[in-house]
C-alpha cells in the first residue's frame, strides 16, 4: 500500500500506555465461559480532557448512557472500564443501574471520581450482566493495571476479534514528543455510521477540550465511519479519547502551530485501527480498499466509497478473485449520487477494466493474481469534480455464515 502521511510525525510500536499518565490491564471476570479476558480498564494518574463519539443506531446500550452522563459533568475522564461477552444492551432500566453500578465499582476501586469514569460493553444483547462477576473482577483490576498492561487490555475487550488491534504514533509539539496511542475491538456488526465496534484514544499532549473534540468527530468521520464489514451497525459502538496534558507543551488548538502534524498523527491513529477491524472481519481473508476520484464532492465521494466497499457483491466477487467489474459499477450506480455514465474508469490494482464507462481488455490471469491476495485496492475515478474518499471493507466468506450462524448459541 502507498504511503499517503506526511513526515511531521511517526509510527511507532506502542499502546494505549505509551502516552505518559496512562497505565491499562485485563483480567477474567467469568462473563466469558472459555476464560479468556473479558474485564478490561484504562487508567490516567490525572483527570485528563476527555471526548467520545457514539452509535448512531437508536437502540443505544447503558454503557452509551452511562458515559455521556460522565463527560456531561466536567468533560474528563480518568478511568474507563469495559467487558467483553455481554453488551449490556436492551436490557431495560436494570441494565442502565447495572451500568452506573459498573461506575461505581470502577471509581472505588480506583480511587477516582464517579463521573470521571467511562463504561463500555460489548457482547451479546439482550442479557443482563452478571454483577457479581463484574463486581469481584473489578474489585482486582487495579492490581492487574499496570504500564505493560496495553496488551493485556487489548485482549480484554475481544469478542469474535482473531487478533489485538492499536496503533500509536510521536509527534514533536513545542520541541517536546507526544504521542497519541489507540486500541480497538470489532468484528462483526460494522457499517458507517460509527461502525460491534469499540475505540480507546490515549495521548499525553496537552490540548484544548473543545478542539479535542472537534478532533475526534472529524477523524472518525473519515475513518471509523469509513469502514463496513456486514452493513449491520451496534448497539454499543463508541470511541473514546482521554488527553492526560503531560507531554508539557502549550496547548493545542487549531491555531496551534504544531496542530497540523498533531491532526496527521491523530488521524493516523484512527485509520490505522479502522484498517484493523475491516481487515479482522468475521471470517474474512482480505483488506478491501475503495477509492474513489473525481466525485462531485466529497460527500459523493464518501456515500459511493462505501456503498462499493459495501456491496455483498463486491465482497463475494473479491473472496473469489474474480475480476467481475460490473458488481463495482452497480454499486457506483445505485449509490445516489451523481455520475456521468459515459466517463467513468475502475481499476483494480493498477489494472484498467474500465475506461469511459467502456470495458477495457485485460488479462484475467493477472487479476485472478492480485485478488487473490490479502489487500485489493479499488479505484473508480468519476471525472467530474475534485471530491474523493477512500473506504474500507473485507472479501463476504463462508466463514461470516458460520460465525454469526451460532454466535448466541
Amino acid at each position: 500500500m502507498e504511503n499517503r502521511w506526511p513526515t511531521s510525525f511517526r509510527a511507532v510500536d506502542g499502546s494505549v500506555t505509551t502516552p505518559q499518565g496512562f497505565s491499562a490491564g485485563g483480567l477474567h471476570c467469568g462473563l466469558k465461559p472459555d476464560g479468556r479476558p473479558d474485564l478490561g480498564a484504562i487508567l490516567c494518574e490525572v483527570p485528563a480532557a476527555a471526548a467520545a463519539v457514539y452509535t448512531r443506531n437508536a437502540f443505544q446500550a447503558a454503557p452509551i448512557a452511562v458515559t455521556k452522563e460522565s463527560l456531561g459533568v466536567d468533560g474528563r475522564l480518568q478511568v474507563v472500564v469495559v467487558n467483553s461477552g455481554n453488551a449490556n444492551a436492551c436490557t431495560g432500566e436494570e441494565g442502565l443501574a447495572d451500568a452506573r453500578r459498573m461506575r461505581e465499582l470502577a471509581a472505588q476501586a480506583f480511587g477516582v471520581r464517579d463521573h470521571h469514569v467511562a463504561v463500555a460493553s460489548t457482547g451479546v444483547i439482550g442479557v443482563r450482566l452478571d454483577m457479581d462477576r463484574v463486581r469481584e473482577g473489578i474489585g482486582r483490576l487495579p492490581q492487574a493495571t499496570s504500564k505493560n498492561g496495553g496488551d493485556a487490555f487489548c485482549r480484554a475487550i475481544m469478542t469474535t476479534d482473531l487478533v489485538k488491534k492499536e496503533a500509536c504514533a510521536a509527534v514533536e509539539i513545542d520541541g517536546r514528543t507526544a504521542y497519541i496511542a489507540g486500541a480497538a475491538k470489532g468484528s462483526g456488526m460494522i457499517h458507517p455510521d460509527m461502525a460491534t465496534m469499540l475505540g480507546f484514544l490515549t495521548t499525553d499532549a496537552a490540548i484544548d477540550r473543545s478542539a479535542l473534540s472537534r478532533l475526534l468527530a472529524g477523524a472518525v468521520d473519515e475513518t471509523f465511519n469509513m469502514i463496513t464489514v456486514d452493513g449491520d451497525t451496534s448497539t454499543n459502538d463508541m470511541v473514546t479519547v482521554m488527553a492526560s496534558g503531560l507531554a508539557g507543551n502549550r496547548p493545542l488548538d487549531e491555531q496551534h502551530r504544531d496542530w497540523p502534524a498533531f491532526a496527521a498523527a491523530f488521524r493516523y491513529v484512527c485509520e490505522a485501527l479502522a484498517k484493523a477491524i475491516a481487515r479482522d472481519g468475521e471470517g474474512a481473508t482480505k483488506l478491501i480498499e475503495v477509492c474513489v476520484e473525481g466525485a462531485a464532492s466529497s460527500r459523493a465521494a464518501r456515500v459511493i466509497a462505501r456503498t462499493v466497499a459495501g456491496s455483498n457483491l463486491v465482497k463475494s466477487a473479491c473472496f473469489g478473485a474474480d475480476a467481475n467489474w460490473g458488481r463495482i459499477i452497480a454499486a457506483v450506480g445505485r449509490s445516489g449520487q451523481p455520475v456521468r455514465t459515459d466517463a467513468v474508469d475502475v481499476r483494480l490494482g493498477d489494472i484498467p477494466v474500465l475506461v469511459g464507462s467502456r470495458p477495457v481488455a485485460f488479462d484475467e490471469e493477472k487479476a485472478k493474481a492480485y485478488l487473490l491476495g490479502d489487500f485489493v485496492r479499488i479505484v473508480v475515478d468519476l471525472h467530474m469534480g475534485e471530491g474523493r474518499a477512500t473506504a474500507w471493507g473485507c472479501d463476504l466468506t463462508y466463514d461470516y455464515v458460520r460465525i454469526n450462524a451460532a454466535y448466541r448459541t
